[in-house]
């Protein structure tokens, strides 16, 4: 494995639309990584040496000490599980797999093997995440609420996965406020939920869910992909020390209507800074309580049939 002061040989896997638009440009600028070697049944990497599956990649480039697994969800096991074995070092992109079971196995066997395994909550990171998390730790909640809407056509397009069994359909943006949610509040509690599928899709478009805090604390969540014009991705909390309006998926926070906290957006730079952070330190980082959350609300939820949808 490189010590501190060499390059992380890595490999990426799945190159698609995030991968493009934020791994690569991500790793372009980070000296802890040496970008090796990827693997994609369509995509290809310019400078580095493409293979058509992970097996083929990890029997061609074997010094690689990490793979970062970009493909959709319910494909990610099988893939990680053969890093894993091969004893590299794993970073899932959100959400870590299509069921809690299986990210769960993987977390064993990361452990088994002596390597990390990295759950990459990127809305966690966030610029102004932290600000809130802090203010609410030193205020009194009296409730919250979770409105996360966006364009699926704008943000997804032409991407069926999304929308077949495991694809998560509108919770696949939906576990991002999952993510801040459950770093900045309370824990909280699905206490009933709806589900909005469209008559000719697998998975939801929208869902409208109720939460209660381990204090008795109301929280609502709203998702919704038919969202045009203006996105909306904000989480609100009333407290005994004002309003709380963490906007912008987490990247400006304001009190009454006061902006207290606005940064440029880097998540993923620093999602990237703390997977090698693990890997040196030879620990793992997997929170699973916002794929809990989904799973929670599949099984909870009533399911309510809709309009179709075509993109």
């Amino acid at each position: 494995m490189s010590s501190n002061s060499n390059p992380i040989k890595l490999g990426i896997v799945g190159v698609g639309k995030i991968v493009r638009d934020q791994h690569l440009p991500a790793l372009a600028k980070d000296q802890a990584y040496r970008l090796a070697a990827a693997a994609s049944r369509h995509g290809k990497v310019d400078g580095i040496p493409n293979f058509p599956t992970i097996e083929a990649m990890l029997d061609a480039v074997p010094e690689l000490e990490a793979v970062s697994l970009c493909m959709p969800p319910q494909f990610r096991y099988d893939a990680a599980r053969t890093a894993l074995e091969a004893k590299k070092h794993v970073f899932l992109e959100k959400p870590p797999g299509a069921t809690v079971s299986e990210v769960e196995d993987l977390k064993a066997l990361a452990a088994a093997n002596g390597v990390s395994l990295f759950a990459s909550w990127h809305s966690r990171y966030a610029p102004a995440v932290e600000a809130a998390r802090a203010f609410l730790g030193s205020a009194k909640i009296k409730s919250a609420a979770i409105n996360w809407k966006e364009d699926v056509r704008r943000w997804h397009p032409n991407q069926d996965w999304i929308w077949a069994p495991g694809g998560f359909g509108v919770f696949d943006p939906g576990i991002n406020a999952l993510s801040i949610a459950t770093h900045i509040l309370p824990a909280m509690f699905i206490t009933s939920a709806i589900l909005d599928f469209p008559e000719n899709r697998a998975a939801p478009i929208a869902a409208h869910i109720a939460f209660r805090t381990s204090d008795g604390l109301p929280v609502t969540m709203e998702l919704d992909w038919r969202q045009t014009g203006p996105q909306s991705w904000d989480i609100l909390a009333e407290t005994d020390k004002g309003s709380m309006v963490l906007s912008g998926g987490g990247s400006k926070l304001a009190v009454d209507g006061r902006v207290v906290h606005d940064e440029p957006e880097a998540e993923y730079p620093m999602l990237y800074r703390r997977f090698a952070e693990i890997a040196r330190a030879g620990v793992s980082d997997v929170d699973l309580a916002p794929l809990q959350h989904v799973a929670d609300a599949f099984m909870l939820g009533k399911r309510n049939v809709v309009e179709a949808f075509f993109d």
